[in-house]
């Protein structure tokens, strides 16, 4: 009887091309170390001192920024447990804007004191039961730690609190320059009598190439980085808009036709038909009382030449999502349909203007200082493309956090005040828990010095002194609002300086990060399936005579 090589594991269970990755190969120690990865690249770039990166995408497009969520968006991860974790990143980002580098960095630091808890011997659900644990006692304690709240949206000192250290985070030292911005488009836009309908989409921000950040400015209306087609490039009274989503031109038929024309005449007549059909549509669409129409399609010589004959301002706006916009501005419904608009079909404006900004022209639709706008735009300006998007990221998580206010008017202190008291809370926490879940929560707590300590080292100190001195300013009665001050290293009272943290964002950051943490932790095995796709082909040979030389 011959002797059967015995087969590799699961080899008759799937298709051929399957991997397997177990718990007995340590795979929960290499998950981790795939997030550490991922974290260990983030680290660096959180804070007002944070590093940038350069990110070189696929289409060989460069990205400078320290913004945790484009970079997260740029890489191409393919790593199933380090999806998981960015996954919760953009929830971060999808539901409040702001803090999503804190999840990816609190996950990290969470999965490598779970190391360190496993090499001692624990199992994996004695971790996962003691982070919940705490967890559940961060969300109920952070509640009592509030130490300030923003009193009115209105109020422009108040909104400032939020706004000013998302902003700073991101471009320290022109975070009094950009929150103005943000704060006066915020308030031009929102209803006082409701303000919980604010929408981040009313503020929109336009890059001019050119100046410096200081010749920024807000315009209340949109504006549109391109000038009128036509003749007619500015109208200063109350008009009536119309919005054209398909081609304005001479309408042409799906088959093909052949037209026999016998001499001269019949040709003049043939092309004047056409004429006089499109003046007609113009003439009507003039009737209506519109002095302005904006096309979503391409725009034919001969209708603007009659656009132009009834004094009709004519903008072609190339993107869906600034028409769909400029709709919500003017109050206009986009028709699909050339000819004349019904009244309640039509939307109105009270200005529009065409400018120089720079050696650019752009065209303002604005409405009168009086009336309340439903769009806001930020004019930015600066000398190099990567500067300019930085500067949008900036804006863009300042506008979100307002998004966070709405949910929550509660404020935490900042600058690492808030990650050493509950280090010291949740330590207190865990001595009053009985049997192994005690290590966990107190490792837990151990966690949070990745806060503090990074933003000390990223501005250039020594991290064991300050953080030395952190602690014993916290072990004291009224320690709570002490925090780093980045500049020069010391200890600084909050409240003098204005840096806060957004309740509702810190919360929300804080559980996404341990439900990721967990998620990845209960994770003992993981299969993948061969990638799609055929075989890759081999190269073709070069074309010309063999022996020719190269």
């Amino acid at each position: 009887m011959s002797l059967r090589l015995p087969q590799a594991p699961n080899s008759g269970l799937f298709k051929q091309g399957y991997q397997s990755f177990s718990n007995s190969d340590g795979a929960i120690i290499r998950n981790i170390e795939a997030v550490r990865e991922i974290s260990s690249m983030l680290v660096t770039s959180m804070g007002p001192s944070g590093r940038n990166k350069i990110i070189v995408n696929k289409l060989g497009k460069k990205f400078i920024t320290n913004d945790a969520a484009t970079i997260c968006n740029e890489l191409e991860i393919v790593h199933p447990v380090v999806k998981i974790l960015i996954m919760a990143s953009k929830q971060q980002e999808f539901e409040m804007g702001d803090f999503t580098n804190l999840v990816i960095i609190l996950a990290g630091e969470f999965l490598n004191v779970a190391e360190k808890l496993l090499l001692l011997g624990l199992n994996v659900t004695e971790i996962i039961q003691g982070f919940s644990l705490a967890n559940k006692y961060v969300m109920k304690i952070l509640d009592e730690l509030v130490v300030d709240k923003v009193e009115s949206i209105m109020q422009k000192e108040h909104l400032l609190k939020v706004v000013k250290p998302v902003i700073a985070a991101k471009q320290y030292g022109y975070e009094d320059l950009i929150s103005n911005l943000v704060v006066e488009a915020v308030q031009s836009v929102i209803n006082p009598k409701n303000p919980a309908s604010f929408n981040i989409d009313s503020i929109r921000v336009v890059k001019i190439m050119g100046s410096s950040l200081p010749q920024s400015q807000v315009v209340k209306g949109m504006v549109f980085p391109r000038e009128p087609e036509g003749s007619v490039k500015h109208i200063k009274s109350k008009s009536k808009v119309v919005v054209f989503t398909c081609p304005i031109d001479i309408s042409t038929t799906e088959t093909k036709g052949t037209v026999l024309l016998h001499n001269a005449q019949e040709m003049l007549d043939f092309t004047k038909g056409e004429e006089q059909q499109l003046d007609q549509v113009v003439k009507e669409i003039s009737a209506s009382g519109v002095k302005v129409v904006v096309a979503g399609s391409n725009v034919g010589e001969l209708a603007l030449h009659y656009f132009n004959k009834y004094d009709i301002l004519l903008l072609k706006v190339g993107s869906k999502f600034d028409l769909r916009r400029l709709c919500q501005v003017c109050g206009a419904t986009p028709l699909p349909r050339l000819g004349a608009p019904m009244p309640d079909e039509m939307g109105e404006i009270d200005i529009i203007e065409t400018k120089e900004i720079g050696g650019d022209r752009v065209t303002i639709f604005r409405q009168a200082e009086s009336s309340v706008s439903r769009t806001a735009t930020i004019v930015i300006r600066g000398a190099t493309q990567n500067n300019l998007d930085d500067i949008e990221r900036a804006i863009d998580d300042g506008v979100n956090s307002i998004k966070g206010l709405l949910k929550d008017d509660r404020l935490l202190p900042g600058a690492g005040a808030i990650e050493i008291e509950l280090i010291k809370r949740i330590t207190q926490y865990g001595e009053t828990t009985p049997g192994l879940l005690q290590l966990a929560i107190k490792n837990f707590a151990k966690a949070f010095e990745v806060i503090p300590r990074v933003l000390i080292e990223t501005s250039g100190f020594d991290s064991t002194e300050v953080l030395a001195k952190l602690h014993a300013a916290h072990s004291e009665e009224p320690g709570l609002n002490v925090g780093i001050n980045i500049d020069d290293g010391e200890l600084v009272d909050i409240s003098t300086i204005g840096i806060y943290d957004l309740l509702s964002s810190k919360k929300s950051a804080i559980d996404l990060a341990v439900e990721a943490t967990n998620t990845i932790l209960s994770i003992d095995q993981i299969i993948m399936a061969k990638r799609a796709g055929g075989p890759v082909m081999p190269q073709q040979p070069r074309p010309g005579n063999w022996d020719q030389d190269d």
